[in-house]
């Protein structure tokens, strides 16, 4: 996702290498509530950071596969052209020859040697015919020669291609794994802060499924098959349903896996993160909002819920969060784009 996990580090407090400290002990009921939403947030930002990096790793292996593939059809044009370069070997080398042992294949040779009209005419012509026959094949031999130089050269540029690739992947999986390894240690200390709150604050974290006067059945009425109202009634099918890290559905979801889903069911696919699912579709102003746009929060638009309404929204919001329909004035707003069918 934006930024980098060097600032979640810093913000979050997590030890660099992905080693996780000892959640402090809350001083008040209140202390640990907010210290397990401060480390839910933390903990769905390491989340989406690792699942872009699953996507970047995916397109560098892409890359690579293809990659290979250019330099294994640009490894067969050079032997293609190298074996041309030998047929016309021969033919180049017997002329390299004669020339160096001063053969004369001239006119005016022919003229001083020959004994009657008709077998100057004879030595002319067979001197014409050889002639052209060399010609054709010293062109050929350039010509072969001109194609294995390119190949070879484009055979070095596929290799060199191949190799940057590989490295590349190499180093997005590296960076991947260290992602999962802060996140697990995350989720440890979100799941051991949850252990500290009373019964009635994890009841009181988890909030009401919907907000007092919430019609559902009023603000779907006259939906759009296909379009964000529909992903908005198909989402809405999930309230309830556990907020868990990288569950994409179908009865339990985090905050992007919960959009891509609801939209998966009207025919829309949109991406799996929601830094990469604020760039798709059509920019939509804060003062605008439809019932079924998409809404990305914080800086680095980590956070995603689709729009339902009344300053509203429903998302995945955090752990011990059940799928709800919440207020979403108290996020920091980052954007909010429209989806439509047919998009990629």
């Amino acid at each position: 996702m934006g930024g980098s996990l060097a600032v979640g580090v810093l913000m979050f407090g997590i030890p660099d290498g992905g080693a996780t400290a000892d959640p402090a002990t809350p001083s008040s009921a209140s202390d640990a509530v907010q210290k397990l939403v401060d480390l839910s947030r933390q903990s769905e930002q390491l989340n989406e950071q690792a699942l872009t990096a699953q996507q970047d790793l995916d397109a560098k292996q892409a890359v690579s596969r293809d990659a290979d593939a250019k330099l294994a059809g640009a490894t067969q044009v050079v032997d293609a052209a190298q074996a041309e370069v030998h047929k016309y070997q021969p033919a180049v080398d017997r002329t390299a020859i004669a020339a160096y042992q001063g053969a004369r294949t001239n006119r005016l040779f022919s003229v001083l040697v020959s004994d009657s009209p008709q077998q100057l005419l004879d030595q002319i012509s067979t001197l014409d015919v050889l002639s052209t026959q060399t010609q054709d094949q010293l062109a050929q031999y350039k010509k072969a020669t001109d194609a294995a130089t390119a190949a070879q050269t484009t055979a070095k540029t596929a290799a060199d291609a191949a190799r940057d690739a590989s490295a590349k992947a190499e180093q997005i999986r590296a960076e991947l794994e260290r992602k999962r390894a802060d996140l697990q240690g995350a989720i440890a200390q979100v799941i051991q802060a949850w252990g500290t709150l009373s019964a009635g604050d994890k009841a009181s974290l988890a909030g009401t499924l919907f907000p007092p006067g919430f019609d559902r059945e009023s603000l779907l009425r006259g939906l759009v098959p296909g379009s964000g109202t529909s992903a908005l009634a198909a989402g809405l099918t999930r309230v309830g349903d556990p907020y868990v890290w990288g569950a994409t559905g179908p009865d339990q979801f985090d905050c992007s896996g919960l959009v891509q889903w609801a939209f998966h069911q009207v025919g829309i696919d949109v991406p799996r993160t929601s830094q990469a699912q604020s760039g798709v579709g059509t920019p939509v102003d804060k003062n605008n909002l439809q019932p079924g746009d998409v809404v990305f929060f914080y800086s680095d638009a980590s956070h995603v819920g689709i729009y339902a309404g009344n300053g509203m929204i429903l998302h995945a919001s955090t752990f011990g969060v059940p799928v709800q329909v919440a207020p979403m004035g108290s996020t920091p707003y980052h954007s909010a784009r429209r989806y439509w069918m047919g998009m990629s």
